[in-house]
């Protein structure tokens, strides 16, 4: 990987650049200061990544890239420019997508592709030797050798690879800093502009990029649509500065975030937004549960938007699914008005039984909403001198589902039995740690025995005894080395469950405990003869 901090007077080279030569070097930084995807599926599990750090304590070259490119003298700065700068100064949105959707149409004949590519780069060429600015694409002198779309597509992609470089700047070691910095340079509103001009619905053609297939969003606007989509993410992703995505009208009630739940009301929109319109959304609210932030979107009637799409569409994409289950998870939690929603949208046993058909055909994607029914239903039950909380509690098919003790067991077991340590992921931990919240509540309630009698009953009945106890005793296990001595990890977990983490990790002590004689250990719920709980699996 290049070492950035090699370079002589790269401080220097970097301010000189124009505005075409920075968005150049964009595509040069997106390698540099992304970390390494080595492809082996077996290093992207937890135990290999924690191994992998033990070795290389020290900050990755990546990192280091990162730490470089913040040092040079107003890199941000232009770099929020460019993002939320005009896409044309000369073209109305309006006109925009019937120009794109020519181009496609001259696409798709294969023999003037290589000769348009060429016209393109030579326009370039010429137009960044006479300015600086980016609308010198649309006003060049052979302007009518192309189509105007060419050359707005040609200032999306540097947009698209601008706001790449802020998604990795976000996620980094130095995402404080970041934060600060975008919002001083107003990336914000700027972004506000440009999300209203983006165009939210499917193209009336089905034209593809020469040499894709029909499955691939891979058009430049779905690629802006994307890394527009992920910088909101990151932006929002657990910090304070989430509301400057609100305007100050919407802030007096409680832009971007406004309309991202008025997206989903366009007719047809591609898969590909649906699963980053619904992550951006969850990331806004992840966090410490906001019931105002909660009631802003249910107004908008996300939550219907998202049953439609879940039940009515029977939704078959994995991502998709999986992000509409936790952004549910995070818009539902704890909101007596979200349960009445949903028994209202959910009105019907048919309707209710395709939802829990979603939920089960993949906990690893749902489990979240498992999780979320889970605590606001020991939540309501601690609440019951309050009328309205009773009427919800007796009438919502959901709660009452959760609320026998068969039904919760049945997740618990599917919970443990899909993971291990060896498979665990980043995607699949929450799993486990859904599995934790139901057996600490039950721990709140002094129910810990019977939970994990019902575990070892299961064993036997499935003519595994000590499969499932040993498992999750591993499982356990790891889970105290990952965790203690993560603090963000530990903070996500807290915010999860609004549990202490004292308490989680209380949890997972006594359980771990060796005392055999313990009603709330593990160990005492294995025999002798099957107990095998002092698995090494650390990696070497």
């Amino acid at each position: 990987m290049i070492q950035l901090d090699d370079i002589p007077n790269l401080a220097s080279l970097v301010q000189s650049f124009d505005q075409q030569q920075l968005a150049n070097f964009c595509r040069i930084l997106s390698v540099t200061i992304s970390e390494l995807d080595v492809g082996n599926d077996d290093k992207h599990t937890l135990l290999a990544k924690n191994a992998q750090q033990k070795k290389n304590s020290s900050p990755s070259q990546a990192e280091i890239n990162q730490a470089t490119v913040l040092n040079i003298p107003g890199f941000i700065e232009r770099l929020c420019k460019l993002a939320t700068r005009k896409v044309s100064e000369n073209t109305r949105s309006s006109n925009f997508l019937q120009e794109l959707e020519d181009w496609y149409t001259w696409l798709d004949n294969a023999l003037v592709l290589d000769a348009l590519m060429q016209m393109a780069s030579v326009e370039a060429e010429h137009s960044s030797t006479e300015s600086s600015d980016e609308s010198s694409l649309a006003t060049s002198p052979q302007r009518h050798h192309l189509p105007q779309s060419m050359k707005i597509v040609h200032e999306i992609m540097y947009k698209v690879e601008v706001l790449y470089v802020l998604c990795v700047l976000l996620m980094g070691r130095q995402r404080t800093q970041v934060h600060k910095m975008l919002a001083e340079f107003k990336l914000i509103p700027g972004i506000n502009y440009l999300f209203d001009k983006l165009i939210w619905r499917k193209p009336t053609t089905n034209h593809v990029l020469h040499g894709q297939n029909q499955n691939c969003d891979c058009s430049p606007e779905i690629s802006m649509k994307i890394q527009f989509l992920r910088l909101l993410q990151s932006f929002s992703d657990h910090h304070e500065n989430k509301y400057l995505l609100l305007n100050n009208q919407e802030l007096n009630e409680l832009s971007a975030i406004s309309m991202m739940a008025d997206i989903p009301e366009v007719e047809a929109v591609v898969n590909t937004d649906r699963f980053w319109q619904a992550r951006a959304v969850e990331s806004f609210l992840r966090g410490v549960t906001s019931y105002a932030d909660q009631v802003f979107l249910l107004r908008r009637g996300l939550l219907e938007h998202i049953l439609f799409c879940i039940i009515d569409s029977e939704c078959k994409s994995r991502d998709v699914l999986q992000s509409y289950f936790d952004l549910l998870g995070e818009l539902m939690k704890f909101n007596l008005l979200a349960f009445k929603r949903f028994n209202k949208y959910v009105d019907t046993e048919e309707k209710f039984q395709i939802f829990l058909s979603q939920i089960n055909s993949s906990l690893v994607d749902s489990n979240m909403i498992v999780r979320c029914i889970v605590l606001s239903l020991d939540r309501f039950e601690s609440q019951t001198e309050d009328v309205k909380v009773v009427e919800v509690l007796s009438e919502c098919r959901l709660l009452s589902y959760m609320a026998r003790v068969e039904n919760r067991l049945a997740f618990l077991f599917r919970l443990i039995n899909i993971i291990s340590v060896e498979t665990l992921t980043q995607e699949n931990v929450s799993c486990l740690n859904t599995s934790l919240v139901i057996l600490m509540l039950a721990r709140s309630k002094g129910k810990l025995p019977f939970y994990l009698n019902a575990l070892r009953e299961k064993e036997y009945a499935e003519k595994y005894p000590g499969c499932i106890l040993n498992n999750f005793h591993n499982l356990l296990r790891f889970w105290q080395q990952h965790y203690l001595n993560k603090d963000k990890d530990r903070t996500s977990l807290e915010n999860s469950a609004c549990i202490c983490f004292s308490y989680w990790k209380t949890t997972v002590s006594v359980l771990l405990s060796p005392d055999r004689t313990s009603p709330v250990a593990i160990a005492s719920y294995i025999d002798e003869a099957y107990l095998d709980i002092d698995k090494d699996f650390m990696e070497e």
